[in-house]
């Protein structure tokens, strides 16, 4: 009888996480998440009258997810049919959109955290970073900075096209010239994660020591705003830091120098491929928080949904 070889594990655990893992979770993450942030869109341009600093930043962070589901499906149906060619521009453009949400959406989170904290200081709204202009020109800024990070992984994936014929679009984590694209990972994980989760969590403390003592001196409880601010903070951290820590480990792993095995390579890459849709989840769970972080949407919505009412019983 001739054995299986063992030391060869990428023709079974990869493929089999792509197309009953990845697939199916893609696929989920693009129909509820699609509904909740068009939900949201639609009720900021429609419902509220006055925007802020903080729903400016928030219906950004919202544009960006909408956008970003929506390239989920056709990642969904390649890789339950184990398709792996398809158009250079939508490889380019898919790519392009993902890791731009992902940079975006923490940079987005950690203003609103910071827009919090000023709100706390300066109630009357009196410092230039709550006016909604500042708000505007930020999130502009937050744009081109999140899309500086990305163009040179641009530029390797348009390289890894044109060296495989224009066909074949491979994750970031398969990229060929993984040393300059390790040095990329590591540049842009602290630029574009720790350093900005580092401010949110600052910010998050500062605002948690405030209100702690507000309700000292007060005695109001601000349980409700401390436990949303602890639990937005720990899902980032949660969701993010595995597919940033998996991805170096993955990149590192194809050093010729440490001469892994084949099948140490892929459990290694069937962890970052496990990561993944966990870190895209946000994507599906932020409008919960566009309704517990901002009264002001959830009366907007209720208004409008009052004045609904009234129109269909007249009639």
């Amino acid at each position: 009888m001739i054995m299986p070889n063992t030391d060869n594990c990428s023709s079974l655990v990869s493929p089999l996480l792509e197309k009953y893992y990845l697939s199916p979770m893609y696929g989920s993450l693009a129909a509820f998440g699609f509904i909740g942030n068009l939900f949201v869109v639609l009720g900021y341009t429609f419902c509220l009258p006055a925007w802020k600093s903080s729903n400016v930043y928030l219906f950004n962070m919202s544009v960006s997810d909408l956008f970003f589901l929506c390239t989920l499906p056709e990642l969904s149906y390649n890789y339950a049919y184990n398709l792996k060619r398809f158009n250079a521009s939508l490889c380019v453009l898919n790519r392009y959109i993902l890791r731009v949400n992902i940079f975006a959406s923490i940079i987005f989170m950690m203003w609103v955290s910071v827009d919090r904290y000023l709100l706390l200081c300066h109630p009357q709204r009196e410092h230039v970073l709550l006016t909604f202009k500042a708000a505007v020109y930020i999130s502009i800024a937050n744009w081109i900075w999140a899309s500086i990070q990305v163009s040179p992984l641009i530029a390797f994936i348009i390289q890894d096209l044109e060296k495989n014929g224009w066909t074949v679009c491979r994750d970031f984590g398969s990229l060929g010239q993984f040393r300059v694209t390790l040095t990329y990972t590591i540049v842009v994980t602290i630029t574009g994660y720790i350093m900005p989760l580092l401010a949110w969590f600052i910010s998050t403390q500062k605002m948690i020591s405030l209100l702690t003592k507000r309700e000292e001196m007060c005695g109001t409880s601000f349980q409700r705003p401390v436990r949303i601010m602890r639990i937005a903070a720990v899902m980032f951290l949660v969701l993010y830091t595995p597919i940033h820590v998996m991805r170096i480990v993955r990149l590192v792993s194809r050093r010729p120098e440490l001469n892994l095995s084949q099948c140490s390579k892929d459990y290694i890459n069937a962890f970052y491929i496990v990561t993944r849709p966990i870190a895209y989840s946000h994507s599906a769970i932020n409008p919960v928080f566009y309704f517990l972080m901002t009264d002001s949407f959830k009366e907007a919505l209720q208004d409008k949904w009052k004045k609904v009412k009234r129109i269909l019983m007249s009639k």
